[in-house]
Order: C-alpha cells, then sequence, then structure tokens
C-alpha cells in the first residue's frame, strides 16, 4: 500500500479545546481534555490549540473569529470536538459528533442552544471532511438524520480517565446513579425500582450524583422518606469514591452517545446495570447487565442479577475496560486528520 509523500511530514491541527478548560467539565470537557492531552505525545503533529474565543455569543467566534484565526495560523486541519465547526473555513476540517440528543430529547434543552444545535450541527457534518463519532450508535444516528456519507464518518470510542484516589467512599451499602437530573436519564425509573426493591427488604440508600437541575425536586418527592441522596455535582475525587464505594452503578438513560460512565465504573471494579439502547451495548459490551429502560421491574430484576454476580461482573468489567484509551482514540483520530488532507 503506498502512501502520499505528506502522510510522513508532521501535521499542524488548531483545536478548538474552549471545552477542556471549563471548571466543571461534563462528558465534552472531559473528551476535549483528555484527547488534547494524548494528542500532545505524538510526535507525528503540531498541536495548536485554540482555548480562547470572543466575548459575547459564542457562535459569533466559531463562524468568524476562528476562521479569521485559521487563515493567520494555516493549519493543515482544524478539529472541533462540539459539533461546532466553521462552515467557512480555509482547510479541511474535521468534527467530532458524540450524539443527537437535541434532536432526540429537544425538552432537555434551552430553546436558544438547541435552536443553534439544530442548525449548526448537521451543517458542520456535511461539510466536514471527516466527522468522529464516539459509537456507531452514533455514526448511524447522524447518517440516518442528516443523510451524512458513511464513508466520511469515523467511530474513535472515548476512554476511561478518572483518576484513582484514595478518599474514603461513604459508609453504608447503596446503589449509584451518575449524570445531570435531566429526564432523558431516565432516574424516575431508577427511583421506582429502587423503591420496590426496598420494598422486598434491600437496605441500599440510592445516590445520584450529577448537577441538581431539572427533576431533582420531582425525585425526591417520589422517594418520600426512603434515603434518596442528591448531592449534585461532585468533583473527580469525590466521584472516585462514589464510584469505588458502590455496590452497583445503574445506569437507566434513554438516550447516550457513549457512555463514559459504565467504563468508569468497570476500571474500579463496581458492576454496572445498563439500559438496552442507544450506545450503551457498545461502552459495556459483555461485561454489564442490560435492562428495559422502560419498565421499572426489568430494571429491579437487573440489580437484583448485578448484587448476585458482583465478583464475575467486577472481573468482566476490569478486563473489558482495559481495551480502551486515549493513547488509542488519538491514533485513530491522528489517522482521520491524515484523512481529512
Amino acid at each position: 500500500m503506498s502512501f502520499p509523500a505528506w502522510y510522513a511530514l508532521v501535521l499542524r491541527i488548531a483545536f478548538d479545546s474552549r471545552d477542556a478548560l471549563g471548571p466543571r467539565p461534563g462528558g465534552w470537557g472531559r473528551y476535549a481534555r483528555d484527547l488534547v492531552a494524548a494528542l500532545r505525545t505524538l510526535n507525528e503533529l503540531e498541536l495548536l490549540e485554540l482555548s480562547q474565543g470572543w466575548r459575547g455569543p459564542e457562535v459569533l467566534w466559531e463562524q468568524l473569529g476562528l476562521p479569521a484565526r485559521l487563515r493567520r495560523l494555516k493549519p493543515d486541519v482544524v478539529h472541533a470536538p462540539n459539533c461546532f465547526l466553521p462552515l467557512r473555513r480555509p482547510c479541511p476540517g474535521v468534527v467530532t459528533i458524540h450524539d443527537l440528543a437535541f434532536e432526540a430529547h429537544p425538552a432537555d434543552f434551552a430553546p436558544r442552544t438547541r435552536a443553534k444545535f439544530r442548525f449548526v450541527t448537521p451543517r458542520a457534518a456535511r461539510s466536514a471532511e471527516r466527522v468522529i463519532t464516539v459509537s456507531a450508535f452514533t455514526r448511524d444516528d447522524v447518517c440516518a438524520r442528516y443523510g451524512v456519507d458513511p464513508g466520511k464518518v469515523r467511530v474513535v470510542p472515548n476512554a476511561p480517565s478518572l483518576a484513582r484516589g484514595d478518599a474514603e467512599p461513604p459508609p453504608g451499602p447503596y446503589l449509584l446513579g451518575v449524570g445531570d437530573l435531566r429526564a432523558k436519564k431516565n432516574w424516575r425509573r431508577l427511583v421506582a425500582a429502587w423503591l420496590q426493591l426496598r420494598a422486598e427488604g434491600l437496605e441500599h440508600r440510592l445516590v445520584i450524583a450529577g448537577g441538581d437541575a431539572g427533576e431533582g425536586a420531582a425525585l425526591r418527592a417520589a422517594a418520600g422518606r426512603a434515603p434518596l441522596e442528591l448531592p449534585g455535582y461532585v468533583d473527580d475525587r469525590a466521584l472516585d469514591a462514589l464510584m469505588r464505594g458502590a455496590d452497583v452503578l445503574v445506569h437507566p438513560s434513554l438516550y447516550e452517545g457513549f457512555g463514559l460512565v459504565v467504563l468508569e465504573a468497570m476500571v474500579r471494579g463496581t458492576p454496572v446495570v445498563a439500559a438496552r439502547g442507544t450506545a450503551l451495548p457498545e461502552a459495556g459490551g459483555d461485561a454489564a447487565v442490560y435492562v428495559d429502560p422502560l419498565d421499572p421491574e426489568a430494571i429491579a430484576a437487573g440489580i437484583r442479577d448485578a448484587l448476585a454476580r458482583r465478583d464475575e461482573l467486577a472481573a468482566r468489567g476490569r478486563e473489558h475496560a482495559a481495551g480502551f484509551s486515549w493513547e488509542r482514540s488519538a491514533r485513530a483520530t491522528l489517522a482521520v486528520y491524515r484523512e481529512a488532507l
């Protein structure tokens, strides 16, 4: 197989790294932060990190300010890790699309945010020289919804990166959920399943760690006097401790573009119960218990199963999670940059 002469050259890559610097990084921020750190270790590229935009509407920076800066920097490729690739640009573009939750669950997004995603994302996907998705599920979703050519979409999965610490986990037995308290996360059905198990004699309390917006009040009302804990956003040290101490992590989400929390739990030997659907079976492989997320009784049965098979699932989870790394993802991303040329 022959390659063009420029294939061996060091590539200059402009990377929009603004999301990597947030004080409370969500999934996109962690992706940008961890991918940038891995890309920095590769000798085959020069990384031009664009960490600051303009004051004012972000869309003006993304569609006007960023192209102007690209004309000055003259990179070989620009990578937008968060959907918002400039639609007019002086160099080939790569865009990462994590999921299309704003299409599937629009009520979870503020009207202005939803409108921006719905306008920019399909146009960015169609105009990009290459599209990266973090799962085959998202790839298929992007191609079906937006008519994007599957031949230019590449699947590059996320990888675990939450540092393992030595903080003491909370005392006592508990089940854990991790994620924003939005409707698509399906916490109400998890609470219903947990209450059913409590009625059967389960002593575990339920902890759901995530931004306390959206459904927090409804979840507290549904739990009544049962020991539900909603600590809100927790930092990485506290999240690591929560995951290490949980008897089971339950992720009943109705829509996920990947489901990184599943891998983070598996790294720590924590059994996982996850929704059977969207990208979660890709993240968990054959090392998780999968359930119908629309059926609280099925969720309860999955939790019973995971509690009964904790040692087996812990071993399988660690083995499965070891197959993912940011070094591998960075290498695959570099290959996409070369394709974009």
